[in-house]
């Protein structure tokens, strides 16, 4: 089959690599379908995850179809149409048996693409199936189930649950990419008084508006001041969303949080970010970080099936399986291309 591999940082080829198979008898091997390009895997390519090694097929995203299962999957069967989770879970550890799947230590958590050939490729081997699959709602195409294998549970568990959205609150989302417009959408489950989404391209921007945020603020020099301006008494917002993973982001939210408020950071970070414990710790102010669980993948299909979840207009540009290489060079130029999410289909 051809698969999307790895070969150090700035290296990557679309080749043919051995067919998928069964190794586990909790395995099923997927027929990929649709399958999209992350910001995780420009890091990579990039040289910011070392644990990726050389000829790993990238890729942790994936809508398909399964044509193998193990002697031991009793859920998913031949000829499903499944969701390929970003994270693996074996179900039976001490964190999975919390639903904290991400840190898995069974053999699970973050796999594909990472510790374990991925969903760029024709195939893909899945373990844990019945865990880390999910079968997919009629009338739900695979574009949009696409963007819940990670953007929206990440977007969701990551940035609005442990920031803790509540009804009345004031969100600052910064970074209006494919996350950031997934929080403006999760966000408003909440009933938050005010959204407000800054970045620094005017089309994501007007993404953020489509998306549902109340206010879009360039990221400028002005930027922090106006956000304070737009919460209830100028103190500043209740959630501060990072959905970028770069410094000047995440230093930017924790200065726009009111005393008592929370920053709930998204982004994947590679280089240090500057923690000023001197000024926050008198402000009460709580910073989380986290890798997504997908607890709540099976919450969020339900309400995406039964109309109350709005999760569209995140792909910008479609590609065929085998234009990998160029999707690539699309996604990677998003500042030149305006690209925030592409998908690929099998022909």
């Amino acid at each position: 089959m051809k698969a999307l591999t790895y070969h150090g940082p700035g290296r990557r080829t679309w080749d043919e690599v051995p067919d998928p198979v069964v190794r586990d008898p909790e395995d099923a091997v997927v027929r990929v379908d649709a399958v999209t390009i992350c910001g995780t895997d420009l890091h990579i390519l990039g040289g910011d995850v070392p644990e990726v090694t050389e000829g790993r097929v990238l890729g942790h995203e994936a809508v398909g179809t399964v044509v193998e299962t193990g002697s031991a999957v009793r859920t998913i069967a031949v000829g499903d149409r499944v969701l390929v989770s970003c994270i693996s879970a074996c179900g039976r550890c001490g964190y999975c048996r919390r639903g904290t799947y991400g840190q898995c230590t069974g053999g699970g958590g973050w796999i594909l693409g990472h510790l374990i050939d991925g969903t760029q490729a024709e195939y893909v081997r899945t373990p844990f199936a019945d865990s880390s699959l999910h079968r997919l709602p009629d009338g739900v195409d695979d574009e949009t189930a696409l963007m819940f294998a990670d953007i929206l549970p990440t977007a969701y568990e990551v940035g609005v649950l442990n920031g803790r959205v509540g009804p009345g609150d004031t969100v600052a989302i910064v970074g209006a990419g494919p996350i950031g417009l997934a929080a403006i959408a999760t966000a408003r489950l909440y009933s938050p008084r005010r959204i407000v989404a800054v970045d620094l391209v005017a089309g994501r921007l007007a993404a953020a508006e489509r998306a549902g945020a109340d206010e879009v603020l360039r990221a400028d020099d002005g930027a922090e001041q106006a956000v304070r301006a737009l919460s209830p008494d100028g103190l500043g917002v209740d959630v501060a969303i990072e959905a970028v993973g770069v410094p000047d982001t995440f230093e930017l939210c924790t200065r726009l949080v009111r005393p008592g408020g929370r920053v709930a950071n998204v982004g994947v970070h590679g280089r240090p970010a500057v923690l000023h414990l001197e000024e926050l710790w008198i402000r009460n102010v709580t910073v989380t970080t986290g890798l997504v669980d997908t607890r709540t993948t099976p919450l969020l299909l339900d309400l995406l099936a039964a109309g109350r979840l709005a999760a569209g207009g995140l792909v910008t540009h479609r590609f065929a399986l085998d234009q990998m290489p160029e999707a690539y060079d699309v996604f990677a130029d998003a500042a030149g291309t305006g690209a925030l999410k592409v998908a690929l289909f099998r022909p």
